[in-house]
């Protein structure tokens, strides 16, 4: 017996001649490839957290960290920020010296960046049988400006104003110059047997230091400038406003005056030593 085919309705003629199965939910093969599309994306996503749990850990920087300069850099850059200057090619020095760092205080002490200090230099030692060289010391005499050829002489135990004598004369008209007893900032005139030039009683003689505040202020005169050109005038320290002059060719100290006589017998040169 003939199998009987189902005939496709009127309206939808089928080239085939089969009609399509009403039995089965259209769009099923459709649902399938997407289940299967579904279950490869979910495998795929498994795989790759499984993947990346696997890989190490690397701690993210701290906070504080983040703007911290690379020491090996040109400048302060944050993490995740391109340098704005390229990196230098290798075996090519640095233009610029303002691109090199200065190297970073938590480097250990004795890296080969930093020289070793030098050592001091060790003092010059003295040979055997040699000594030390003395300092040179400053002789002068005094000579008078209105009668330059009179010294300052000590005649007597005072200063008096002298014509150059002999040998003991001119001894005795040299002095030494050193700083003021009373005030390094003037001068104090000593002897050669050790004396110093000092006022008393308003007179100018040569006394043996005692020591007291007394003496070193006695002993002390400060040049000032002299209205004769060349010249210097010799103010006391303990009495400011009395200068030494001549007069009857004995040194005293006596307050200035505006005369030409005074100005003249106040005036002195200091020469070289005569002794």
């Amino acid at each position: 017996m003939p199998e009987s085919k189902s005939r496709p309705p009127q309206n939808q003629p089928w080239e085939s001649g089969w009609a399509p199965d009403t039995s089965r939910v259209p769009g099923t093969r459709r649902l399938w490839l997407a289940g299967a599309l579904a279950i490869a994306t979910v495998a795929a996503c498994v795989t790759a957290i499984v993947v990346t749990e696997q890989q190490p850990d690397y701690p993210s920087p701290a906070p504080d960290q983040a703007a911290v300069a690379d020491p090996s850099g040109p400048g302060l850059i944050s993490y995740g920020t391109p340098s704005a200057t390229p990196s230098p090619t290798p075996g090519k020095k640095s233009a610029s010296p303002s691109a090199r760092t200065t190297t970073s205080a938590s480097e250990p002490q004795g890296s080969a960046s930093a020289p070793p200090p030098a050592a001091p230099p060790k003092p010059p030692t003295s040979q055997p049988g040699s000594s030390a060289p003395k300092p040179s010391t400053t002789w002068r005499s005094v000579r008078s400006v209105n009668y330059p050829d009179r010294y300052w002489h000590i005649s007597g135990g005072l200063v008096k104003l002298d014509p150059v004598g002999g040998s003991e004369s001119r001894e005795d008209s040299t002095f030494k110059l050193v700083k003021g007893l009373a005030d390094g900032s003037c001068q104090s005139f000593a002897t050669a047997d050790g004396k110093y030039l000092r006022h008393r009683d308003f007179i100018l003689r040569a006394d043996r230091n005692d020591g007291s505040s007394l003496f070193k202020l006695d002993a002390t005169f400060c040049p000032r400038s002299s209205p004769v050109s060349g010249a210097i005038m010799l103010e006391s320290v303990n009495y400011p406003g009395r200068f030494l002059r001549h007069r009857d060719f004995v040194l005293r100290l006596e307050s200035y005056q505006h005369s030409g006589g005074y100005q003249a017998e106040s005036a002195f040169r200091l020469v070289g030593g005569l002794a």
